[in-house]
């Protein structure tokens, strides 16, 4: 940790008490800064929300695998466990039967969060909603409101960083890990070659379809099964240009391969003589080039028939996939056009974000960037600068997401950024694969997946390790 000039007299402001909130006051306070800590709730509550609880979970109540070995989530719990998260601790002391995953008994859960936010003797609650951007005098800030954010607040930060929306349905492309797309089949090409940005003709890639599989694949898109909006959704607009795939296909049996899926300017290599009907294509998502979403491809199909629908497109017949589609209600900000390295609005550096409205998705991924979000203001509180986690853990890959991680493209839009789930495909490769087991036999298949990803989780945590060491168990860390 490196000491600056800079240095916030009075307490953090953190708005909003759910997970990420929760997390950093937590961490804000435990690093001996004194907190105040926002909630509306209940004097306003959510259309989602049932109680005025600290951290409640209003979907599921699992925190997904706990396995730190094979699973970027379960690796993440690791990595917040040993920075000593509050949502971590709660969440093991509640823990109920689910197998390999980590899943809590709700009300123990809240309660347990609750009952040590209100115990600190750093942390005061202010109730009420901050309806507005947080006043000028609050020198530190961090919104941590999620995806239900008052509709004040959220056009209060609508117009400050002039963002044309912040809440709206967004039907989400899935994303493939590039090493499980068959290259046998699918071929790299822009159409017409053509170089863009950054470019070079080569930036997609593409699975063709023949006739045949075109109309299976639309037959497929028009029966299968469906999300259903919740009543509190049912008025929120679709985000522009992001109409769902199946919603395309209902509009006519040829709309598709006139739009995401259209054929021309492409030439497949394989069999150069005979044209495609339609073309699925795939661009880069991440600098790393580990990920690749489907472009068009957004959807509000249950997940088990995007498994069963989207492995039916050539190529793709054995993909992993890092996030399916899905279809929420979001409030997120553009983070890496607006939020610097520390999840500091550029435009206005004391405002810090955390949590769901950074761009980050799942319970544990909102309290993990909660957590960073409140070890960065305790450090700039002493007047330091805090170096970012390593992007090989799993806290830095997803902060490398959030902050700067994704590609813009000119195709894709100025909101081509999406919230994302930690995965395996956010992280830096690895400088040597395993290929052999501890037996000395060659690796194949599901065993070299795995052994990569134990290989992956291994490094993350050494990383981390020497990070604590330097960072936060140094002498200048004190």
């Amino acid at each position: 940790m490196t000491r600056t000039s800079s240095t916030s007299s009075g307490p953090v402001h953190v708005v909003g008490a759910g997970l990420a909130g929760s997390e950093a006051a937590w961490q804000l306070a435990n690093a001996g800064i004194d907190v105040v800590l926002h909630e509306m709730r209940p004097q306003r509550m959510t259309e989602a929300h049932r109680t005025g609880g600290c951290a409640e979970l209003v979907c599921s109540n699992s925190f997904r695998s706990d396995d730190a070995s094979t699973n970027a989530v379960g690796l993440l719990h690791a990595e917040m466990r040993r920075l000593g998260s509050l949502i971590m601790r709660a969440a093991d002391a509640n823990q109920v039967p689910a197998g390999g995953a980590l899943a809590v008994d709700r009300d123990g859960f809240a309660a347990a969060v609750t009952e040590a936010l209100h115990a600190h003797p750093r942390i005061a609650f202010a109730p009420g909603e901050v309806a507005g951007l947080p006043p000028a005098d609050w020198q530190q800030v961090v919104i941590a409101t999620g995806p239900l954010t008052s509709a004040a607040l959220a056009e209060a930060i609508r117009a400050h960083t002039d963002e044309s929306a912040l809440a709206f349905f967004d039907a989400i492309a899935p994303i493939v890990h590039r090493d499980t797309i068959d290259m046998s089949v699918a071929w790299y090409q822009s159409r017409y070659d053509k170089v863009g940005p950054g470019g070079n003709g080569a930036d997609y890639i593409n699975c063709p379809m023949t006739k045949e599989q075109y109309d299976a694949f639309v037959d497929a898109l028009l029966s299968g099964a469906k999300t259903e909006f919740k009543e509190w959704e049912a008025d929120t607009p679709y985000f522009d240009g992001c109409l769902p795939i199946e919603v395309m296909a209902e509009r006519g049996r040829e709309t598709l391969r006139h739009g995401p899926m259209k054929p021309v300017g492409l030439t497949n290599p394989y069999n150069p003589t005979v044209k495609s009907y339609a073309v699925v294509q795939l661009r880069q998502d991440n600098k790393l080039g580990t990920l690749y979403n489907i472009v068009g491809f957004q959807t509000k199909l249950r997940h088990g028939e995007q498994l069963r629908i989207f492995r039916t497109i050539p190529g793709l017949e054995k993909a992993e996939f890092a996030r399916l589609g899905g279809l929420h209600r979001n409030t997120f900000l553009n983070s890496p056009k607006l939020l610097d390295g520390e999840l500091r609005l550029k435009a206005e550096p004391r405002l810090r974000f955390a949590g769901q409205m950074t761009g980050c998705e799942g319970y544990v991924e909102s309290a993990g960037i909660g957590l960073l979000a409140g070890l960065f203001a305790a450090a700039q509180a002493r007047g330091a600068s805090l170096p970012a986690p390593p992007p090989t853990t799993a806290l830095g890959a997803l902060l490398g997401h959030i902050t700067g991680g994704h590609i813009e493209t000119i195709d894709a839009g100025p909101r081509s950024f999406q919230p994302m789930n930690v995965n395996f495909g956010l992280f830096p490769p690895l400088a040597s694969a395993p290929t052999r087991g501890p037996d000395g036999k060659r690796l194949r298949g599901n065993d070299k997946s795995i052994a990569k990803k134990q290989a992956l989780s291994a490094r993350a945590l050494a990383d981390l390790e020497r990070w604590l060491a330097a960072s936060l168990r140094s002498p200048a860390a004190a």
